[in-house]
């Protein structure tokens, strides 16, 4: 199984390059962040033409996530518990029947937090320790669980082309990296980390050639459930998208699994 995310940085901008991506790679499940319509707006005749099921959380103009799989959905989760007041469409969760029995994929778009003296990065900081008991409870239920999206976070040095110049960025700082330190040792394993310790970019900015000079980072992450890890077969960051004509600044990252 193939299972995928991608910020699509707009989904109606970009529906041709994901539609012919879809039908070029025919990945199960793919996982799509700031899609930026609401639900009644989304472009779904066209991708359920290529035989897809759709669910979507979206939002007007901004953020919204959606799933799309070949498998039939036997649940979703729309939104992230724990506020109430919170009503930035960014967390989307389907549940699927396979052959080795159920698996769980978690779509998000963590918020940005720039810039860091506004009122975005502690509502960054306050959506990661939501996620974090949201994913502890997931855990609790010791089944294969993949959380997957844009988490707007680098890791580690080895995820930025020039990691000092992102210092103190919302995206890297030592706030944000706590917290996904946190998030990580409830026991989820980083796919890619898992199956390659060199360099690799899914983002590369539209300002100051960043494509044409490789000056990217690794924000969009498949984090796995021990059930899921073991499963893990590989990682494909299909950095050619990028360089397709009127592209997304993300690529999709694609985990395959023996389920």
């Amino acid at each position: 199984m193939r299972i995928a995310t991608w910020n699509i940085n707009g989904i109606k901008a970009r529906l041709e390059i994901l539609l012919s991506w879809l039908a070029q790679e025919k990945p199960d499940i793919v996982c799509l962040q700031e899609i930026k319509t609401v639900d009644e707006g989304f472009p779904r005749a066209e991708i359920e033409a290529l035989g897809y099921n759709v669910e979507t959380h979206g939002q007007k103009s901004w953020n919204g996530v959606a799933i799309l799989s070949l498998i039939k959905f036997d649940e979703v989760t729309r939104g992230l518990p724990g506020d109430d007041s919170d009503e930035q469409a960014r967390l989307i969760e389907g549940v699927f029947s396979v052959e080795t029995g159920a698996i769980r994929v978690c779509n998000i778009y963590l918020p940005n937090g720039n810039p860091v003296d506004s009122e975005k990065f502690p509502y960054k900081l306050a959506w990661m320790d939501r996620l974090t008991g949201f994913v502890e409870e997931r855990l609790a239920l010791e089944e294969p669980f993949v959380l997957l999206g844009d988490f707007n976070l680098i890791p580690a040095p080895i995820d930025a082309h020039d990691p000092q110049a992102w210092w103190g960025d919302a995206l890297y700082r030592p706030e944000s990296l706590a917290r996904f330190r946190t998030l990580s040792n409830l026991g989820l394993t980083d796919a890619l980390r898992a199956t390659t310790a060199e360099p690799a970019y899914t983002f590369w900015d539209f300002q100051a050639g960043a494509w044409r000079r490789n000056a990217g980072i690794r924000i969009d992450h498949l984090m796995l459930s021990p059930q899921a890890a073991d499963r893990l077969d590989g990682v494909t960051v299909h950095k050619d998208v990028r360089g397709w004509d009127k592209p997304s600044d993300h690529v999709p990252v694609e985990g395959q699994f023996s389920f």
